[in-house]
């Protein structure tokens, strides 16, 4: 395989790619309502000759484009979002990933030269309702020999690790009483919350230092004057462990059903989402930092130490795969910010599309032409999987 032939033509996308993001960029669309975006991609790669699934596993904006090289061999995934933020556009960069995405997945299906099975997946939603977690539930990932993504960052790294995570809703329901006149009449859901909250701080000294657990009071009631027979918790339950997570999880469910048994409520538990934590791949992340430093990606750094959550974890739980982070704004910009707002159209969103598409695509040629590469990954995989 000839690299300067891949790299050259992905180069020859820079124009087009780069006028893609600016119009994701000056369109946003929220999850699950990435229409425009959802289109115009789908279109870009059927013209390419990918053949296109769409509305897979019921999402309206998610899609699934294959090609075949040469018949056929290892299933790249090669994943991306679209989605923005609500008020702040694409702060956080997506216009930036399926230009990205694109330019590695058409680049490849024009130049390789080896057996290997191309899969662009379109993910929407990853800021709200994490349309990876539907799509990893209907097995969408589950066939994959590795995925891949690209981000924007404040340097050139790879994430190392994230936190599995339960998004959970704890809804109790009392009786409504007037407070002054009949409060022995009411049940107050506020207090079994507040007695929720209580137990919560001492459960803290119970769990592993890597758990973290943060709640607020979603509804605590409408007026002072009235026994609430509503109130609703929300509450972030991290660990770096799934299986440690679901042990804590059920001395947190077990708190919140003694906090309604104390005061007479009942309790809805409403889970809203959960995201696994991400299985790492040493020899994989290494092969995109190398990838990314023989080609001049700016400031590379060691994989990230402190990280939250990522629907991305529920593909990486399943299969082999790696983000690969590129330098985009200065070190300790954090996303979701005006800074990563104001360079949305600017040369260094340029950079990253092709910066991006060029260390991944480079990686997925050394793993096609390193068939013993790609089993090894496989064994590291189940390994640090087997370890958690």
């Amino acid at each position: 395989m000839d690299n300067d032939k891949l790299l050259n033509e992905i180069e020859s996308l820079r124009g087009e790619m780069k006028a893609f993001a600016d119009y994701l960029f000056d369109h946003p669309e929220l999850g699950n309502e990435e229409f425009e975006a959802h289109k115009r991609i789908t279109a870009r790669l059927e013209k390419e000759g990918f053949s296109v699934e769409r509305e897979v596993s019921g999402l309206k904006t998610a899609f699934k484009a294959v090609a075949h090289i040469q018949g056929g061999g290892p299933k790249i995934g090669l994943l991306c979002e679209y989605d923005a933020l609500e008020g702040l556009g694409h702060a956080c960069g997506h216009h930036m990933q399926s230009p990205s995405i694109m330019a590695t997945a058409i680049a490849l299906k024009r130049t390789l030269d080896v057996p290997a099975t191309l899969i662009v997946l379109g993910t929407p939603a990853e800021e709200t309702a994490s349309g990876k977690l539907v799509m990893a539930k209907d097995g969408v990932f589950d066939d994959l020999d590795v995925a891949f993504m690209m981000h924007g960052s404040d340097s050139t790294t790879v994430d190392g690790k994230s936190l599995a995570l339960n998004l959970i809703n704890f809804k109790f329901h009392g009786k409504a009483s007037h407070a002054a006149i009949a409060p022995e009449k009411g049940i107050s859901a506020l207090d079994a919350v507040l007695l929720f909250f209580n137990g919560m701080e001492y459960l803290r000294e119970h769990v592993p230092t890597d758990v973290r657990m943060h709640g607020i009071i979603t509804d605590g009631g409408k007026a002072a004057n009235i026994v609430p027979d509503y109130a609703c918790t929300q509450w972030y339950i991290r660990s770096s462990s799934r299986i440690r997570l679901n042990e804590v999880l059920e001395k947190v469910y077990k708190v919140a059903e003694g906090a309604a048994l104390q005061v007479g409520a009942t309790l809805t538990i409403d889970e809203v989402k959960a995201y696994d934590n991400k299985v790492n791949v040493q020899r994989l992340n290494d092969m995109l930092l190398k990838h990314a430093a023989e080609i001049g990606i700016p400031d590379i750094s060691e994989p990230r130490k402190v990280t939250g959550s990522t629907d991305f974890s529920s593909v990486t739980f399943r299969v082999p795969g790696a983000c690969l982070r590129v330098k985009y704004v200065n070190r300790g910009v954090s996303s979701h910010s005006k800074e990563w707002l104001d360079r949305g159209k600017t040369q260094f969103a340029e950079d990253v599309i092709m910066n991006g598409a060029k260390g991944i695509a480079l990686t997925v040629v050394e793993l096609l032409e390193h068939p013993e590469i790609l089993e090894q990954i496989k064994v590291d995989f189940k390994e640090s999987k087997e370890n958690f």
